[in-house]
């Protein structure tokens, strides 16, 4: 397998639950979805961007797994996304208490030429209108496009985010965004009817 490219978030999460709480940990779809992939010795690489408040330990961490973090961008006096969420006693249901986009409100990434032979794109969980454009830079699509997406983009940009999922070949969500995002009343019916909006497969994340 070729090279795997991930635009996507590296953030901080806030996160609680009834059996705990942790406070600004390492969060994003970027540094996940990259171990993952190293996890098979695929290669990979990230675009991304971070604030200065991003600790280079992090950075570090997927450096040393080989993963490539040349076209992450570190704006200064900046700071990184950041995302306060609430668990249920039924871990697939959330309530997000806060979410800062920060630097990724003005973030355009420009996927360099040397990226543009890449077997498969994953669009992290960024504004649609971002991931849009990432998808139109490629001359020559890749072979498989993964869409991460969240409640927050279906709430704010809706329209767009129906555009980006019609020209993608899986989609990777919860229980309560695929109700969302389908108008439906229950997971089947809903599943059913994103598939109809495009993509060839759908992934219901649970927890």
């Amino acid at each position: 397998m070729g090279k795997i490219i991930i635009v996507g978030t590296l953030a901080f999460d806030t996160i609680e639950t009834p059996h705990g709480k942790v406070e600004r940990v390492i969060g994003g779809s970027a540094p996940f979805a990259s171990l993952a992939a190293k996890t098979k010795n695929i290669e990979c690489a990230i675009v991304s961007i971070v604030g200065n408040d991003f600790p280079k330990a992090y950075l570090n961490t997927l450096s040393k797994k080989n993963i490539d973090i040349s076209e992450v961008k570190i704006k200064k006096n900046g700071k990184s996304f950041f995302w306060h969420g609430k668990y249920h006693e039924n871990m697939n249901r959330r309530d997000t208490i806060e979410t800062q986009v920060n630097v990724l409100a003005n973030f355009t990434p420009s996927i360099p030429e040397n990226y543009h032979q890449t077997d498969i794109l994953v669009l992290g969980n960024l504004d649609p209108k971002v991931q849009l454009n990432i998808v139109e830079q490629f001359v020559t699509r890749p072979n498989f496009i993964i869409l991460d997406t969240m409640n927050f983009w279906m709430d704010n940009s809706l329209d767009l985010l129906l555009t980006v999922i019609s020209k993608v070949d899986l989609i990777c969500i919860n229980e309560e965004e695929v109700i969302q995002l389908s108008n439906c009343e229950n997971i089947d019916q809903g599943v059913k009817q994103i598939i109809k909006m495009g993509p060839k497969f759908l992934v219901v994340k649970r927890g």
